[in-house]
């Protein structure tokens, strides 16, 4: 994959296998979540350049924190880890993390470098209320970081896996469906590249998930019954858009003038963009959120 030479302007420009469909469900989990005034931190195994860590931080509310866990280039501990590794991430930098991660948030997240085998004694039991692994494939690996999110999540906290059904990544399928088979994980939905499940009762997300989904016709999914859940599997589906602009993409955008007779762009008054730009981020978290419709 090239990495990017030219300034990021929105999420598309970051690098990396994040798709449409999965932007727009961790969106809707959440934004539901922030609705329901869920208490609770963000947290990421495998974080690549950035660009799911990008979305999270956008759905950070005060006082709560986004940890990123990742190897970037430091030397793995085993040798099935390393090569994989050499394989998938050899472009995997800390800095290139970093910079891009800048560019949309005034600061930057927590960040654990080392193997996420270490994000247990970095991160509260029970203080997290939605978890993305996408570290490691190696069963081994991946059923670690799982026990570790589930110590890590609330109760009705959401777990999300990349690759758990992908062929090239085996070992993420049997950890993820052991944990479903014989770890009490309630899957919720699925999309082509990752699963969202949560160790609490999934009944009351899912059918707010489904009456959302029908929402946007027939065709966007179905539902199967896996190991006495019923799960929603996002079949032909045009997602909503999640539009996320770094801050020099922000500014640009406010300070073109919108065409004539089209809808005004909701921005920030030019008071709050000059506040955002000099203030502490815990400050200007709360000057910085978009005014209702």
């Amino acid at each position: 994959m090239t990495l990017p030479t030219t300034a990021l302007a929105t999420l598309d420009d970051v690098p990396g296998w994040f798709f449409d469909h999965d932007q727009a469900l961790f969106a809707w989990f959440l934004d539901r979540q922030n609705r329901l005034e869920f208490s609770g931190d963000l947290l990421e195994l495998g974080a690549y350049l950035g660009k799911s860590a990008i979305l999270l931080g956008h759905y950070l509310l005060d006082g709560q924190r986004l940890t990123i866990c990742d190897l970037f280039e430091a030397e793995a501990n085993d040798v099935e880890n390393a090569a994989e590794m050499e394989q998938y991430r050899s472009t995997l930098s800390r800095q290139v993390f970093e910079r891009n991660y800048l560019a949309f948030h005034a600061s930057l997240p927590t960040i654990v470098q080392g193997p996420s085998s270490v994000i247990s004694g970095q991160v509260a039991p029970a203080s997290c209320r939605f978890a993305h692994v996408d570290a490691s494939h190696l069963y081994e690996h991946v059923k670690a970081d799982i026990d570790a999110c589930r110590t890590a999540l609330q109760p009705d906290g959401l777990l999300v896996c990349d690759d758990f059904r992908a062929p090239h990544t085996p070992g993420v399928a049997a950890a993820v469906w052991g944990a479903v088979t014989s770890g009490g994980l309630h899957p919720i939905c699925l999309t082509d590249s990752k699963f969202y499940g949560t160790w609490n009762d999934p009944g009351p997300v899912r059918e707010e998930l489904i009456a959302w989904l029908e929402s946007f016709g027939p065709g966007s999914h179905e539902t199967q019954t896996i190991a006495g859940d019923t799960v929603v599997r996002i079949a032909s589906w045009q997602p909503p858009r999640v539009e996320i602009r770094s801050l020099a993409g922000a500014a640009i955008a406010d300070a073109v003038p919108a065409a004539e007779g089209a809808t005004p762009r909701r921005g920030f008054p030019r008071a709050r963009r000059i506040a955002r730009d000099i203030l502490p981020p815990v400050i200007t978290r709360a000057l910085t959120r978009r005014p209702p419709a």
